[in-house]
């Protein structure tokens, strides 16, 4: 039982080790009412219709994300374009 015990802590330490870390992602849209808390409400949406989707039938609204960086999410990632000049 320790040895299983001691395998299973040791697969934990590896797998944690290479893990690699979720991307952070922000949402242009949020959603406010009552069922969603003060403030900015959820932010968890990535279109208008997905948001007024799931405001539809609720005391709630969906309004632009203030914390949203537009430009931040739109750059490219470098790492992946090619080096090579034409």
């Amino acid at each position: 039982m320790r040895r299983a015990w001691l395998a299973l802590m040791a697969v934990g330490a590896v797998s944690a080790a290479f893990a690699v870390p979720a991307v952070a992602r922000e949402f242009p849209y949020c959603i406010k009412g009552c069922d969603f808390g003060a403030g900015a409400g959820d932010c968890s949406f990535s279109s208008l219709p997905q948001c007024q989707a799931t405001a539809s039938g609720r005391d709630a609204s969906c309004a632009a994300n203030p914390y949203f960086n537009a430009k931040a999410d739109m750059q490219t990632d470098r790492s992946r374009q090619s080096r090579r000049r034409f």
